[in-house]
């Protein structure tokens, strides 16, 4: 399948080199154009790690040359970066493509259903709860891809594309996900938010020194407990919703293919391993500015609107908002347009599962 792919940082890249290397065909278009400028000038983009070879997926130049030639549409940059992107793709899509987000942020999707819809146009759109690859840009064009996941959690809306949107997935990168059958439920399966909150309260001064150090020898018993309260909050809020997510536990054993133990003693055994990845060295850090705005501020809200305040989740956005001299809710561009905050929660449901009508 031809797939364009929004976004070129280590995502976007690790992401294309997967499916070059599963015999598809992937475009990249960088919103600015200057991520992708070294590669449309080599036309080569080598990868290491999980996925080993050199590539040559072409470079769109603008957003209506990606959507145009593309089967699928994957969006695959930080939540900070979505509004703009869906505006930039929504007039060009066509009833016959896919659109998925990996891995999906503050209700995107819903964003890009309402775009389509105010279009006439109604297709697949399916989100994902975290990326298949993880990995870092080593340069230009070139990506270090340090681990692909045995397990991703995906829904589709409308929900009636759901088998649709899960065989999609599989062709393009193997049998690994798991349908959780609404996107509430995805909304509520990204566990970045609360461990990056957690890693980077824990490790602040490291970051803001521009240090060089080990993330996983750093999640300490006192990190790793309040990573575990803060899964706890998330935990509960899916519950009282009846829906099923994965648990911090499991994201890191399935991850990261680990016994399960204590957070802190998962992530001292990666660590050891050589698996423990390295924390930001610099405050200006998506742990931050993206994970606050589009990751605590939506569980903060979906805690509200069920009645299970999470506590945690809210001192972090005021926490980070008060060390970074930010108003980190103002800054999600994407719940003012919903209009989330004023939302009844069984309107959301009925959003959550089958989208706007065209």
């Amino acid at each position: 399948m031809r797939v364009g792919i929004v976004g070129a940082g280590s995502i976007a890249f690790g992401t294309a080199a997967f499916l070059e290397q599963q015999g598809h065909k992937a475009a990249l278009w960088s919103p600015s154009g200057k991520r992708t400028q070294d590669l449309a000038k080599s036309g080569a983009l080598v990868a290491q790690g999980e996925v080993t070879g050199t590539f040559h997926p072409t470079v769109a130049h603008s957003a209506e040359e990606l959507v145009t030639n593309a089967d699928v549409i994957f969006v695959a940059l930080p939540g900070y970066g979505h509004k703009t992107v869906l505006d930039a793709i929504a007039p060009h899509i066509t009833p016959n493509q896919t659109v998925v987000i990996s891995s999906h942020a503050s209700f995107g999707a819903l964003y890009l259903s309402r775009l389509l819809a105010a279009r006439g146009v109604v297709v697949p759109i399916v989100a994902w709860g975290t990326t298949v690859v993880t990995g870092r840009q080593a340069s230009p064009t070139s990506v270090n891809v340090n681990t692909i996941r045995k397990k991703v959690d995906l829904a589709t809306i409308p929900a009636s594309e759901s088998a649709a949107g899960l065989s999609l997935c599989q062709a393009l990168f193997g049998d690994r996900f798991v349908d959780r059958g609404s996107l509430m439920a995805i909304a509520l399966s990204n566990l970045n938010p609360q461990n990056h909150m957690g890693i980077a309260l824990g490790n602040m001064t490291r970051m803001e020194q521009g240090e060089t150090w080990s993330q996983g020898q750093n999640v300490t018993q006192n990190v790793g407990r309040l990573l575990e309260a803060l899964d706890e909050e998330r935990i509960a809020i899916a519950t009282a919703l009846g829906l099923e997510v994965r648990t911090i536990f499991e994201h890191f054993h399935l991850s990261f293919h680990i016994p399960v133990s204590s957070i802190s003693e998962m992530n001292q055994e990666m660590h050891a391993a050589g698996n423990g990845g390295s924390g930001p060295k610099t405050a200006d850090s998506r742990y931050v500015t993206e994970d606050v705005p589009y990751g605590l501020v939506v569980t903060a809200v979906l805690g509200r609107l069920v009645g299970k305040p999470a506590e945690l989740h809210e001192s972090g956005v005021k926490i980070f908002s008060a060390m970074y001299g930010r108003d980190f809710v103002a800054e999600n561009d994407l719940l003012g347009p919903l209009g989330l905050e004023s939302m009844s929660l069984n309107g959301l449901k009925t959003l959550c599962r089958d989208g706007y009508a065209a």
